[in-house]
């Protein structure tokens, strides 16, 4: 599955219309959470045929294309499983009870509603909403997949307008050249990656380059808020969308370096390490959860993992315990604080850089356990990183063999290629 987004054109009436289709798929989403509240053993059935007894009730409901309220529905559902899987895996601390949608920015239709235009350059919504055609401005082409690949049709709110996303059943796999490399990667705040071989990528710190910006827009936004104002004045809202622009620049910006790094990284190795991570709690650490945001490791781990399934390497998460304490050279553990950044081992003696030798550490438990499938559960539950290893082809297990019969292979230069990108 992939995802084509393209920015909408169309008249103010028009985005109107796809903010009151956005309310409605809201409130059907809340309403089916309430029903599932109230009525013990509700499944996703009951709460698809909710739907029908909501549009039946409610005029504003029945003008929403069907499927588009049977995917508010299934929103809802999600949240609901996601809940009941915590709790069977008896997770500690909160467990994501599901709670009602407050600020929705996107309505989700799935295979009718909606019909794409003969140069496939505008869409047409066919409900009761009055969204009519939009025009899909974008450099993707359409031409190439047919109508019943397209499962999905996102009509989405941003700051800086609207979006339109087509979610494309294809086939994503792609041969590549392996090269016979491995790399392991430590993240970090100094830095953004170091890898195996000694190399290191600067953290770039989109956000706190444009703090001052960013605090400047939102003191300006503060200034046009009066309290008790229903509605507040048009000034407060585009100061408002001032701000909102500057954060989703700051954000975009994270994401395209974080998916160009991961694509460098993934095309320059064939086995690609690194570290199982917990940035949910990691993040509630007042002094560095600013700093954690500002790198965006979860993104990366998703496209490295992205990457890594399309083109059929092996990316294997490992745990993080002790790969920075731990002696690469000899195995002791050598004690340290976070403001630490060289290690240096008491008893034989090896000096490197604490990122570097967590790397290599990192590196040196994947390919221990890469012949055995088994071990590389944490905790007991296989982790999305190990995802490719289970799609992974006969060929590239035969590479992953070889690596553990010789674990000092040699190992690409990395980060190298990625400050190309």
């Amino acid at each position: 599955m992939i995802i084509y987004e393209f920015k909408v054109k169309a008249k103010e009436v028009q985005y109107h219309a796809i903010d009151e289709a956005i309310r409605t798929s809201q409130f059907i989403q809340n309403k089916c959470l309430r029903y599932w509240m109230d009525n013990k053993g509700v499944s996703k059935y009951d709460l698809n045929k909710y739907c029908k007894v909501l549009a039946q009730e409610l005029k504003f409901a029945s003008e929403l294309n069907s499927m588009a309220r049977q995917s508010a529905a299934e929103r809802a559902w999600s949240a609901i499983s996601r809940f009941y899987d915590n709790c069977k895996k008896k997770v500690k601390g909160k467990r994501g009870y599901p709670k009602f949608k407050k600020y929705c920015r996107s309505v989700e239709y799935k295979t009718s509603g909606w019909k794409l235009s003969l140069n496939r350059k505008a869409i047409t919504f066919s409900d009761k909403k009055g969204i009519g055609k939009l025009k899909l401005k974008g450099t993707y082409d359409l031409n190439y997949y047919q109508i019943n690949q397209i499962k999905r049709v996102r009509l989405v709110r941003r700051a800086d307008g609207y979006y339109c996303q087509f979610a494309i059943k294809v086939d994503i796999q792609i041969d590549a050249e392996p090269t016979t490399k491995a790399v392991g990667l430590d993240v970090g705040i100094k830095y953004f990656l170091a890898d195996s071989n000694g190399n290191t990528l600067e953290n770039p710190m989109f956000y706190r380059q444009s703090e001052k910006k960013l605090n400047r827009a939102n003191r300006q936004k503060s200034k046009k808020y009066k309290k008790g104002a229903k509605p507040q004045s048009k000034n407060y809202h585009k100061a408002r969308c001032r701000y909102a622009k500057k954060h989703l620049k700051v954000s975009r910006q994270r994401k395209e370096y974080c998916k160009g790094v991961a694509y460098s990284v993934i095309h320059s190795n064939d086995v690609v390490a690194y570290e199982d991570l917990n940035v949910k709690d990691m993040v509630k650490n007042r002094h560095l959860s600013k700093s954690i945001s500002d790198v965006g490791w979860s993104t990366f781990r998703l496209w490295v993992e992205y990457f890594g399934r399309k083109y059929g390497k092996l990316t294997i998460a490992v745990s993080p315990q002790n790969t920075s304490q731990n002696c690469f050279n000899c195995g002791q553990k050598v004690q340290k604080s976070l403001s630490t950044r060289t290690h240096i081992c008491d008893h034989c003696g090896y000096v490197e850089d604490r990122d570097i030798n967590a790397a290599k550490n990192i590196l040196q438990k994947a390919l221990s356990t890469l012949g055995h499938r088994e071990t590389n559960t944490l905790a007991g539950d296989l982790p999305s990183g190990l995802v490719g290893f289970g799609l992974s082809s006969d060929g590239k297990s035969m590479f992953a063999q070889r690596c553990v019969s010789k674990p000092r292979i040699p190992v690409a230069k990395s980060a190298g290629s990625v400050n190309s990108s």
